[in-house]
């Protein structure tokens, strides 16, 4: 059995927390791991991860299939999550662990992710610039297990949070509809 149509792509977009489910509603996506990237610190904690000791930004890593699913169809999801005009951070998350960034796996998806950012910026959605990085993949290291599918095990304090954090608000705002 071959698996060369099974990819990863790699997106940070504030708490990781609340850019998992959007990714699991895809058919195609196999998985979506709540981790660290962007850092050069080697297996980093939440704890130092969270006191901007690593240089890591809290991200999601995807595993899909892309029989079913393509990495534009990725893009325009991960567009859809985040307010990509605020440099260090996302709603009430403050500090570069909460900055975004679109972290490619080849050329191939850096230039659909500069294509997609290019594209955006003409579309007139957003007043300011799209600040969003995007740079090469080195690593990804999977957060605690706690953090791991924290919508399905902490459902009320998930929906809390992500309310209270204004990112609902601001999605239905600007995209006119209410994203997962």
């Amino acid at each position: 059995m071959t698996t060369d149509h099974i990819e990863l792509a790699t997106f940070a977009g504030g708490c990781f927390w609340c850019m998992v489910p959007p990714f699991e509603a895809l058919d195609g996506v196999i998985s979506v791991v709540s981790g660290y990237s962007g850092g050069k610190e080697e297996n980093p904690t939440y704890q130092e991860v969270s006191h901007g000791e690593t240089g890591h930004t809290e991200s999601v890593q995807i595993r899909y299939d892309s029989r079913k699913v393509n990495y534009q169809q990725l893009l325009d999801i991960y567009w859809h999550q985040i307010d990509p005009t605020t440099p260090n951070r996302q709603f009430v998350d403050r500090g570069a662990h909460y900055r975004t960034a679109i972290f490619y796996h080849n050329d191939q998806q850096r230039q659909l992710a500069e294509a997609s950012k290019q594209a955006l910026e003409k579309s007139g959605v957003f007043s300011g610039p799209v600040v969003t990085e995007i740079a090469p993949f080195e690593r990804f290291y999977p957060a605690e297990e706690y953090h791991q599918e924290y919508h399905r095990k902490n459902p009320a304090h998930y929906k809390l949070y992500r309310y209270g954090s204004g990112r609902d608000q601001f999605l239905e705002r600007v995209w006119n509809k209410r994203k997962a």
